[in-house]
């Protein structure tokens, strides 16, 4: 539908220009909105608003102009109406509506696909926490984020690649191996300081005797030895805990990189001596800096210390290099939002790789207040008390969590309590879709068990769809595809779930008011192929989300 609309304001406009009656100057680029109140009709346009500057007048007569030549030959339109400075408001005819409903009939599980990405290869990069101990609740958000838009882009068109990078190289590693080290010495018997910068989970401790089961005292005088075993052993250890963990949660990635790849193949030493010879990088009193406050960050960056060590900077420009030989056209890195700072150099890197800068786009995702009947949690990664991924999704299951992760915008924080997080009532918003979902299935056997066979589209009357509730259900219905689509666009998956939630409330209350099956036969084939299509909507969107769409409940 918007596509429709778009192009009769572009001939409407098109038609102003070679009458005179509008300014021929450039023309920006033509946007229709869903309006928020609903008063406003269905969809709305601000295009006389933003060609106001261009045509040097008051927008509201460009709209009235524009509204004046809209023609409307394929009688979709029940009126127009111009409101406030000059906001283009469009009202759909209700049988419009209920035609569109054979979309979702045609399509069925693929309603709401598109191909706006064209087969474009896009890598989506989420997670990617250091492997020195178990995902948390911080760790779980990115990671339901990461995973989501990688499906609403997979529904839009695009070819995606999902991949965690594994910072395994550097101090932190060896600060995992030191703190095996020590706890694996205190289970020997031995009188240990332990050091504050050591992490302190009991996850360290168990590694350890883990460490000693197999290897004995083997370790007690080889320090040297002990923590370079120990490094790698922890590493992989709690990778692979992170890899199950992930799996709980839905999360399954096509690759998982190792910064070490880059030092093994000299990555970073490489791409630094290609980006001095070009002019980016230069020294000064020892140290390697990349001028990026050329492409427009506050100032320039250091890629390699006076000791000689490449900086983690250093090391994501060689691994961003690495994506980009890989053919993805466009990369998107999910970040947590204390990253925020970080994303100017990167663009800078990029840049100087020979790409555009917006073939790197990033999400940042805000913390998480984890609380339990709106208590707050108490948490501390320093000290090791934090609440890992399976133990959220132990507690709460994963198609809760999931959604509760998505419920807000990725760079707002987010509130999530355990407790409301298990209700089974209308307060729980997963609990509520999904009982949508349940209830039209609980309807479609009944109406079976009397006789009916599910209808297609061709065997309904659709103009017997007349109700307020009727109407405001399909319109929602037959939004779907372009609310994938804005999703994809913009990658914000927040909008699905508030999208469902409309969707589930405006089934609930057409439920409420109205019996599916009645004796009206023709009407009852036709709200049995409305729910029918609802159901098909709210089970495509969870999908998309993650998350299941249980048929009894």
């Amino acid at each position: 539908m918007k596509d429709k609309l778009l192009k009769l304001l572009e001939v409407s406009i098109d038609s102003c220009l070679e009458k005179g009656i509008l300014k021929k100057t450039d023309i920006p680029s033509i946007e229709v909105e869903f309006p928020k109140e609903g008063s406003h009709g269905d969809y709305a346009s601000n295009v006389a608003m933003i060609l106001a500057s261009s045509q040097r007048e008051a927008p509201r007569g460009i709209a009235e102009r524009i509204v004046e030549n809209i023609s409307d030959s394929d009688r979709i339109l029940d009126k127009i109406e111009i409101a406030g400075p000059g906001f283009i408001n469009f009202f759909i005819k209700a049988n419009v509506w209920a035609v569109l409903l054979r979309e979702v009939d045609t399509l069925g599980d693929r309603y709401g696909e598109s191909n706006i990405g064209n087969g474009t290869n896009v890598q989506v990069e989420f997670v990617s926490a250091n492997p020195t101990g178990p995902l948390h609740i911080g760790h779980a958000r990115g990671a339901v984020i990461g995973d989501t838009v990688a499906n609403l882009l997979q529904a839009a068109g695009f070819s995606v690649s999902r991949e965690y990078y594994i910072n395994d190289a550097g101090n932190q590693m060896n600060m995992l191996g030191e703190s095996v080290y020590y706890r694996y010495l205190e289970l020997m018997g031995e009188n240990v300081s332990f050091p504050e910068t050591c992490y302190q989970g009991g996850y360290i401790t168990e590694l350890a005797r883990e460490i000693y089961v197999k290897c004995g005292d083997r370790f007690r005088s080889d320090k040297e030895g002990a923590i370079l075993f120990m490094t790698e052993y922890a590493a992989g250890s709690i990778l692979g805990g992170i890899k199950e963990d992930l799996e709980t949660l839905g999360v399954v990635f096509d690759r998982y990189f190792s910064e070490k790849e880059l030092y093994k193949n000299d990555d970073v030493a490489k791409i630094l001596q290609k980006l001095r010879e070009e002019g980016f990088v230069y020294e000064e009193g020892g140290t390697l800096w990349f001028n990026t406050m050329d492409f427009g960050d506050e100032k320039d960056r250091v890629v390699v210390r006076e000791n000689g060590e490449p900086t983690y900077f250093a090391a994501d420009i060689a691994y961003h290099r690495n994506k980009y030989s890989r053919d993805f056209d466009k990369v998107i890195n999910v970040w947590g939002a204390d990253h925020h700072g970080y994303i100017p150099r990167m663009h800078a890197a990029v840049m100087a790789l020979g790409r555009k800068k917006e073939d790197l786009e990033v999400v940042l995702v805000q913390l998480v207040n984890l609380l339990r009947n709106g208590v707050p949690v108490p948490m501390s990664t320093r000290a090791g008390e934090f609440v890992t991924i399976r133990e959220v999704t132990d507690e709460v299951g994963k198609d809760a969590a999931r959604y509760n992760f998505l419920m807000r915008r990725s760079n707002s924080h987010l509130d999530f309590d355990l407790e409301l997080a298990k209700v089974q009532s209308s307060e729980n918003p997963v609990y509520y879709v999904q009982y949508a979902h349940a209830r039209i299935s609980s309807i479609m056997r009944l109406a079976s068990e009397q006789g009916y066979q599910m209808p297609v589209y061709s065997e309904i009357k659709p103009d017997l769809l007349t109700t307020v509730e009727e109407c405001e259900l399909i319109k929602i219905i037959n939004t779907f595809p372009e609310m994938v689509e804005g999703s994809a666009r913009t990658l914000e998956p927040h909008r699905i779930p508030y999208y469902i939630n409309d969707l589930a409330s405006k089934f609930h209350s057409f439920y409420n008011k109205h019996k599916v099956v009645s004796d009206n036969v023709e009407l009852t084939k036709a709200r049995l192929f409305l729910i029918k299509s609802t159901g098909t909507v709210i089970r495509n969107a969870l999908r998309l989300l993650g998350v299941s769409a249980p048929e009894r409940m």
